[in-house]
Formats: C-alpha cells, sequence, structure tokens
C-alpha cells in the first residue's frame, strides 16, 4: 500500500482515453470501454499478449484482476483519483460554509424588508389620520378659528382707527407749522409787507431741500424741472440778483400769476396742514404770487424805489411810455424765460433721459399724457405718431401758459383786483384740503366698517355654524350646500343678510378718495375724475383722495 501514491501520480500523468476515443488496437480492433472509462477485459485479452510488458519488481502491476471485483460506479477508481480530485473533497466544508452565509444574508435581508414595509405603512397610517384630521377639524377648533378671525378683523380696524386719530409726531409737527405759516404769512402781508420778501426766501430754503430729498426717494425727481419750480427760480432771481431789472420782473410777475397760480387749480393743490408734501406743493405755487403782490401794491413808494427800483419805474411809467408794458408786451417778454425753460427741459430731460422716462421714470409729459387721454385734447395728442406727441405737447403747453397770461395786466395795476384773485386761488385750496380730511379719512373708515360687517355677515351664513349647537363639521355635514341656501348664505348677498348693511363694500365710493404712491408713471393719480382707480389703488394712504400732482 506504500506504493498506491507512486500509481495514482503515474496514472494522473498518463494519458487519459476518452470515452469518445475509438482508435484502433495495434490489432486493428477498437477499445471498448466499460462506462467507468476502464478497457473490456476481452478487448484487452486479444492483445494483451502482445503490449503487455512484464511488471516490475516492487510495483504494483496492472491488469484486470480487478474486474470482477464491485464497487460504486459514481466513485473514480483508485488508480484514476487525481490531487485535484482530494483537493475538492478537502474544499467542500468551506463550501457548505458561504452557502450556509448567503442563506442567513438572504433571511435577514428579508426580515429588514418586511420591517421597513411595516413601518412604511405606519407613517402612511398616521399621515393619512393627520390630513384627515386637518381636513374635517372638530367644532371647538373650528369656532376657535372663527374667533380668531373676528379678532384680528377687529384689532385691524381698531388699528387704522388709532392710525388716523394719533398721527405721527412728524405730522404733528407739520400740522402746527402749516397753521403757523399761514398766521405768520398773514401777519406779514397785513402789517409788514416790506419783510414778507425774507419770508418766502427764508421757506423757500427750507422746503426745496426737503422735497428735493423726498422726490429724489421716491424717483419723483424729474418733476423738480417743471416750470412752477422755474418760476421760483426767477422769483429769487428778481428779489436778490436783478431788482433793477423791468423785463425780468415782467416776466417773473406773467409767469407768477400766469401758470403758476391757475396750477393750484388745476393740479388741484390742497391745503393739508400734517401733511408736509401738500404744504410745499401749495406753497411752490401761492407764495411767489403773494410775495410779488406784496412787493408790487403794498410796499411803500420809497422803499419801493429803493429796494425794487424795476417795479417802481414800471408802476409810475406814463402810460405812452415803453417802460409802462402792455399786454403783448408782457406775454412777448414772458415768452423768452418760458422758452428758455422749455429747451433745457427738451434737452436734459426728454432727450438725455429718455431711456430712464421709458423705463418708467414719470414726468410732466407723461403723466398729462395718461391723466387726459380720455379728454378730446388727449386724444389729439394720442392720434399723432409717437415722435410727434412730445412736440405737441409742447405747443399746446405754451399755449396755455400764454392764456393764463391774458389777465395778468389787471392783476398788475389793481390792487383789490389783484388781491381778490388771491384770495380766489387760496379759497380753493383750502376746500381741497377740506375735501381730504372730511371725504377721505371719513371713507376710509367707513370702508374699514364695510369690510368687517362684511366678514361678518359671511361668518354667520356659513354652514359650518349652522346646525346642533351652532357648530358642525364642513366636510361631514351632508346638506352643506342646502343649509346654505336655507341661511341664504352666499358671498354676493352676505351683507343683505345682516341689518344695518344697505349696500356692498366700496359702493357709491368717490374717485377722489384714491391714491398712488409708487415710482412709476401708471401709478400717479390722475386728473380726470372720471376714471376709476384699481383696487390696489383703494389701499392708499395719506396721499389719498385729491388727484393732486406734486
Amino acid at each position: 500500500m506504500a506504493q498506491a501514491p507512486q500509481v495514482a501520480l503515474k496514472a494522473a500523468s498518463e494519458p487519459r482515453i476518452s470515452e469518445e476515443d475509438t482508435s484502433p488496437t495495434p490489432t486493428g480492433q477498437p477499445l471498448n470501454r466499460t462506462p467507468s472509462g476502464d478497457v473490456d477485459s476481452s478487448t484487452s485479452s486479444s492483445y494483451g499478449n502482445t503490449t503487455s510488458t512484464p511488471p516490475t519488481p516492487g510495483q504494483l502491476s496492472r491488469n484486470n484482476s480487478f474486474s470482477d471485483i464491485d464497487y460504486d460506479e459514481s466513485i473514480p477508481p483508485w488508480d484514476r483519483l487525481t490531487v485535484f480530485d482530494l483537493i475538492e473533497n478537502l474544499a467542500l466544508p468551506q463550501r457548505l460554509e458561504r452557502f450556509q452565509s448567503t442563506i442567513s444574508k438572504q433571511t435577514e435581508k428579508v426580515r429588514r424588508t418586511q420591517e421597513r414595509v411595516k413601518s412604511s405603512s405606519q407613517i402612511a397610517k398616521v399621515k393619512v389620520v393627520e390630513e384627515w384630521r386637518k381636513r374635517v377639524p372638530t367644532a371647538d377648533e373650528q369656532l376657535d378659528k372663527y374667533k380668531k378671525r373676528m379678532r384680528h378683523s377687529v384689532d385691524r380696524l381698531n388699528t387704522k382707527w388709532k392710525d388716523s386719530r394719533n398721527v405721527t409726531l412728524r405730522e404733528k409737527i407739520s400740522f402746527i407749522a402749516g397753521v403757523m405759516n399761514v398766521f405768520v404769512s398773514g401777519y406779514l402781508v397785513g402789517g409788514h409787507s416790506d419783510l414778507f420778501h425774507y419770508w418766502y426766501t427764508l421757506q423757500l430754503l427750507y422746503f426745496m431741500p426737503i422735497r428735493w430729498y423726498t422726490y429724489q426717494k421716491k424717483g419723483y425727481h424729474y418733476f423738480l424741472a417743471d416750470l412752477c419750480y422755474f418760476v421760483n427760480l426767477l422769483v429769487l432771481l428778481s428779489i436778490w440778483v436783478f431788482p433793477g431789472s423791468k423785463r425780468l420782473f415782467i416776466s417773473t410777475y406773467c409767469l407768477a400769476f400766469g401758470n403758476n397760480a391757475i396750477a393750484i387749480a388745476m393740479w388741484r393743490n390742497s391745503l393739508v396742514f400734517h401733511s408736509l408734501d401738500k404744504v410745499t406743493s401749495l406753497f411752490i405755487h401761492i407764495m411767489p404770487c403773494v410775495t410779488l403782490h406784496c412787493i408790487v401794491h403794498l410796499l411803500p413808494p420809497e422803499i419801493q424805489q429803493v429796494r425794487f427800483p424795476a417795479v417802481y419805474t414800471i408802476i409810475n411809467s406814463l402810460p405812452d411810455s415803453p417802460e409802462h408794458y402792455s399786454l403783448l408786451q408782457m406775454m412777448f417778454w414772458a415768452s423768452w424765460p418760458y422758452a428758455v425753460w422749455q429747451i433745457a427741459y427738451h434737452v436734459f430731460i426728454s432727450i438725455r433721459r429718455r431711456d430712464k422716462i421709458a423705463a418708467g421714470r414719470p414726468t410732466s409729459f407723461t403723466w398729462l399724457r395718461k391723466s387726459f387721454a380720455g379728454t378730446l385734447l388727449g386724444k389729439f395728442v394720442l392720434a399723432l405718431p409717437e415722435s410727434m406727441q412730445e412736440g405737441a405737447y409742447m405747443l399746446i403747453q405754451y399755449g396755455y401758459a400764454l392764456l393764463t397770461m391774458l389777465p395778468c395786466p389787471l392783476w398788475f395795476w389793481s390792487r383789490w383786483a389783484s388781491g381778490l384773485f388771491l384770495v380766489s386761488v387760496f379759497t380753493w385750496s383750502v376746500w381741497n384740503g377740506a375735501n381730504y380730511y372730511i371725504e377721505v379719512f371719513g371713507v376710509r373708515f367707513q370702508r374699514e366698517l364695510e369690510a368687517l360687517k362684511k366678514d361678518v355677515a359671511k361668518w354667520q351664513n356659513t354652514p359650518e355654524l349652522q346646525g346642533r349647537n351652532g357648530l358642525i363639521s364642513p366636510l361631514m355635514s351632508p346638506a352643506a350646500d342646502e343649509s346654505r341656501q336655507l341661511v341664504g348664505g352666499g358671498k354676493e348677498d352676505a351683507a343683505e343678510q345682516v341689518p344695518g348693511i344697505t349696500g356692498h363694500v366700496g359702493e357709491d365710493l368717490s374717485p377722489k378718495e384714491e391714491v398712488a404712491a409708487s415710482k412709476g408713471v401708471e401709478d400717479i393719480p390722475l386728473l380726470d375724475e372720471s376714471t376709476k382707480p384699481s383696487g390696489s389703488q383703494r389701499e392708499g394712504g395719506d396721499d389719498a383722495g385729491l388727484r393732486e400732482r406734486k
């Protein structure tokens, strides 16, 4: 048995004949093999005597002496065993261990998948329950919701009411300053007219920086190039720089009492004491006229001759003298500074700022074009080609300026006519201010009250508040629509279900109470009172009301 491994190695080194090998033997007969791969004994006997060699001493002879032994055919014979067969048999435990590990992993994976599915189903169940609870609130939650909304509406109304009564400190100061301004101005006109031009200059130095800052912040700074500001500049030049220039004074007087004074009615300037912006706008238009009235009609001749020689010369000139200006002469000399302003405005604003104006910066031209779009004159301008619209506007504006200059000789030569004219335009501004205080504030509070009543009516007529104990769930009520019809609670007729409400919110509101405070020309208030404002403009603040150009 010690030589068995050598026999096995020798058998492994010899070529093995496959079952399909049918090569003939040396005698010409093919080898017959058994299913186990051994050569049939009958065949081997026919040629075994000629090819076999005598057995080697000390080695196991290869003969068919084992052919008669019964053995398991699935196990290779000993002489066919190889080292690889032995190694393969030795690796079987490792295979079994890997197979067992794979089964364990698959089992763990299935277990985790089951847990994940179970957890997902639990989460989905919780979400469905929460969503259902959100969609179907309880009666207490519904009641708390309506109480909260009611409390919020009442608080909002209370806040609005307090805001209208308790204005800010700045507005209080503006109110006091506006009232005192009227008082001091009236006192100086009646008692010390020789000091009024000082009072006017001080106020101008105070108001103009504030106006420039606020308009620059809002994006309205192109309005600062309008004619009214240019007229105030001419007044300063006539008082402090060129007091002896007769032509400059006549031009300034015609533009101040013409275009500037009529603008109080045209642009609806209003005397609203708590609004610094409105007080400034009224000051710019009326104060130059009052100052020139004091210089022409109220100054003593001796002071007039020394301080304002041009005025003294014109007033004391003979009717046939060239210095005694007629209407045509006034209009002619007033046209020169007007032309200077118009050309400068067209070059520095309309041309050099064309891109910014196209992007939305408002100017007088864009604002007036929108305001008068529905009038005959506005339709005529808009019917022209776009390149000609601005030129047409300039010609129309110049014609308007000449038209307002027609009564200027009467204002210049008659003290009483000039005084009545100033009282008229000032009364007009006071009337506009009264409308602002009464209509805007009153309608604003009424609008809030009507909105609150409408909300209360809607809540009272909802089906959630109908049923047992006044509360049922909205989605759990099968007759929600029927309840709404029986109660009569629709959004359209909610106001009619509450006693004391005779109309809907926003009914019979005047367009004069609407406002806009935006940087674009689209939101600047229009002059046409028949134009209905948008819903967003109905929420304006202190700038609401009279459609006044800044």
